[in-house]
């Protein structure tokens, strides 16, 4: 029995154990079934790459611009790139226009100062001239020469003063200057602004003078058609020219203001060929010490006329006939004197209580004073 049991356990191992063919049948199929995984998979990922593909070449397609769209986007920023452009051209032209405003508004400032304070040296010179003037007598300034074979004075005759009262410019200054029975010269204004028709004060006149507006060391001075040192050759003979028009028997004219136009000798030649060109004769106010007016008259041959003496810097009748006093030695020194006042009432009243003072002396116009010429 133990035997029967043993051949049967030997008969089960021996029908069990595979043999070598059906092992080989086993790996093949294992092998196809791996190539047609791998083949399977292939075809997947082909079709999905075909696909995505597909979706993604559609998205190009739908992404890529029409031609047209482009031309009109690149015109568009072309467009708005020239407009910033042209805006920051513009920023900068009005920048650089200010930065010039700027510079020039500098410039004319440090140019007035400038002259403010020539002026100012000007008249504390002039301060200083009179204070010595004052101590040494009664001396004339050495640059100023009169020519005396013009005055019209003979030694026998009372000596001459010629008063002028300059800023003449309205009906009612000349009818009071008139009226003080004597021979002042009146000096008008030429028309401006404030008084428009002021050529038509000397309509009727034979004694007059023009007061012509020059520049000065102060911005207040400045008036209308002020002649400048900067003017060109043409702008002062236009200017003259008008003067001319305005005032065609006028023989002389003195500078209104113009310290720093007389101290000038190009302005100053400048004028003074213009109106000899017209037949004025200048005479100098002297406003400044350091006038060119007399080296350009000497010049031109021509004889220089000019104020001795201010009466009415200060406004009382006391220092006016102070001054009127002074004036009546340099003419009894000299055979004559040119004295300036103005249309104050006080230097009117001044005159009018000055006959003790003009006594002794003739008082006379300009223009008999210096005469004109034979043939002029």
């Amino acid at each position: 029995m133990a035997k029967e049991r043993k051949h049967r356990a030997s008969s089960t191992r021996s029908t069990t154990k595979k043999t070598p063919a059906r092992r080989s049948r086993s790996v093949s199929k294992k092998n196809t079934l791996k190539k047609d995984l791998m083949i399977f998979g292939t075809v997947i990922v082909m079709v999905a790459m075909v696909v995505l593909g597909y979706f993604i070449g559609k998205s190009e397609a739908a992404i890529e611009p029409n031609p047209n769209t482009l031309l009109l986007k690149s015109a568009s920023d072309n467009k708005v790139l020239f407009e910033s452009l042209e805006k920051v051209k513009q920023e900068r032209a009005l920048k650089e226009k200010k930065r010039e405003e700027e510079l020039a508004q500098k410039r004319k400032a440090k140019q007035q100062e400038e002259r403010e304070k020539a002026a100012l040296q000007a008249q504390k010179r002039e301060e200083q001239k009179k204070i010595i003037e004052k101590k040494q007598g009664l001396s004339y300034p050495e640059d100023v020469v009169h020519y005396e074979e013009t005055i019209s004075a003979s030694k026998s005759e009372k000596p001459k003063l010629v008063i002028i009262i300059d800023d003449v410019s309205s009906r009612s200054q000349l009818e009071q200057i008139r009226a003080l029975g004597l021979k002042l010269t009146p000096s008008i204004f030429p028309p401006y602004s404030l008084s428009p028709s002021n050529q038509k004060l000397a309509e009727g006149l034979k004694h007059y003078m023009i007061h012509l507006p020059m520049e000065s060391g102060k911005v207040f001075d400045k008036q209308e058609k002020t002649l400048m040192v900067t003017d060109t050759p043409e702008m002062i003979e236009a200017r003259v020219r008008e003067l001319r028009s305005l005032f065609p028997a006028a023989r002389f004219v003195n500078n209104h203001t113009g310290s720093v136009f007389t101290g000038h000798y190009p302005a100053m030649e400048r004028l003074y060929q213009a109106l000899l060109k017209e037949g004025f004769v200048f005479v100098d106010s002297r406003t400044i010490a350091g006038s060119k007016v007399p080296q350009i008259a000497k010049k031109y041959a021509q004889h220089y006329i000019s104020r001795d003496i201010f009466i009415d810097n200060k406004h009382n009748v006391s220092y006016i006939h102070k001054q009127l006093k002074q004036a009546v030695k340099i003419a009894q020194k000299r055979g004559y004197a040119i004295a300036i006042g103005h249309p104050h009432e006080v230097t009117l009243q001044a005159l009018a209580s000055a006959g003790e003072i003009l006594k002794e002396i003739e008082i006379v116009y300009i223009d008999e004073l210096y005469p004109p010429k034979a043939g002029r």
